[in-house]
């Protein structure tokens, strides 16, 4: 985690997907917010291995590179950008956000070690990124806890009596061991954070569950904390999940959960809002001036893509039928003793490939292609 190379920052990027993988049924059972489709935890889980892949990628010379010679710039770039192209959901592409904000701090000080000061800032600017990405941020979810365990870190460091900055001869023990006590604490901000959820968020408080992408949160962060002290991450409550009784938030009358990467030159992510909320809801549409991230809920996923057909070219587009998703959803919940359904289906991987999956248990269609009604396959069921 310090300036040497990405080594530890890949098994602290392992360790978080270890944990979540770990609990990723129970993330998914308390799914309700802001459609009860029940694939946060899959979704959360494609984002951190976009990311994980990307390392590996960064570091694929075989000798361990330091960050300042695969450029600091370059990793912010290529991490934040596998990050949201692998994002899928409201809550695959929150957490590139989150990722994004968080890389843009840590490596934007040379020279200085990753310590409590750092990881405040850097959850600081995380929870900058993912709120101002939402058109009508949501309290009581992921956006909260984060913002809360940034602030629970820069409180102590403010009044911490001891200078909280670690040296430059600072051992990579001592530092790991002071970078997992400063996130413990997080952790247990972020608990409490997850709990009062329900008090800010009627559909949380009406289903009976806690947010499911903040506790997922908790959950990564543990794992980090697991990975860097070698050891058993530090124990998390479990919560019960959703009641079938209240499934379902307004967003629910859309039927697709739209999701594709645009390229082109001159993007502008505001541009496109309007015109995409004339189409549906929850709309997410991040990323730079050569690549978006749009994420929609719509009945008519090809108007959606029709959008961008001027200005650049579509690809990894992602269709699930929410409909299905809940009711598949409903029916776990209902049989607790039987065995889970498989996870939703990846969408198509990186490589520039033309490629097409279909899934028809599922509803889901992915596929990279330029923005045409062409891309777009009936799911199951569509009129």
């Amino acid at each position: 985690m310090s300036d040497t190379n990405l080594v530890r920052f890949r098994a602290a990027v392992a360790g978080a997907l270890a944990q979540l993988e770990s609990r990723r049924e129970e993330v998914n059972d308390l799914n309700v917010f802001p459609v009860a489709d029940g694939d946060t935890g899959d979704n959360m889980v494609l984002t951190l291995r976009a990311v994980l892949g990307e390392l590996d990628r960064l570091q694929d010379s075989g000798e361990p590179r330091t960050i300042d010679e695969i450029g600091r710039e370059e990793i912010v770039q290529s991490v934040a950008r596998a990050a949201l192209l692998g994002a899928r959901g409201n809550s695959g592409v929150i957490l590139s956000q989150l990722i994004r904000g968080a890389a843009e701090e840590l490596v934007s000080r040379p020279g200085q070690l990753i310590d409590a000061t750092l990881i405040g800032a850097a959850l600081a600017n995380a929870a900058d990124r993912a709120y101002t990405s939402v058109r009508e941020p949501a309290e009581g979810t992921i956006l909260t806890v984060v913002r809360e365990m940034a602030h629970k870190i820069m409180t102590d460091v403010a009044h911490s009596p001891d200078n909280p900055r670690l040296g430059p001869a600072t051992a990579p023990s001592e530092q790991d061991a002071t970078i997992a006590e400063t996130l413990e604490r997080a952790v247990i901000a972020g608990q409490d954070s997850v709990k009062r959820g329900p008090q800010l968020l009627a559909a949380l408080r009406e289903a009976g569950v806690v947010d499911a992408g903040g506790y997922a949160l908790t959950i990564m962060i543990a794992g980090v904390i697991a990975a860097l002290r070698g050891d058993d991450p530090p124990e998390l409550d479990h919560h019960a999940p959703a009641r079938i009784s209240h499934p379902e938030h307004s967003s629910s009358t859309y039927r697709f959960c739209t999701n594709f990467a645009v390229t082109g030159t001159g993007l502008s992510a505001p541009r496109f809002i309007a015109p995409l909320e004339q189409l549906g809801d929850s709309v997410l549409v991040v990323g730079d001036s050569s690549t978006l991230k749009v994420h929609v809920h719509t009945d008519d996923p090809e108007r959606a893509t029709a959008v961008f057909t001027s200005v650049g070219e579509v690809s990894r587009l992602d269709v699930a039928d929410m409909r299905l998703q809940v009711r598949r959803r409903d029916e776990r919940l209902s049989d607790r003793g039987g065995a889970r359904p498989p996870p939703r289906s990846t969408s198509t991987g990186p490589g520039g490939r033309d490629a097409e999956r279909w899934r028809s248990s599922t509803g889901l269609v992915s596929r990279t292609c330029s923005a045409s009604s062409a891309c777009i396959r009936s799911t199951a069921g569509r009129r």
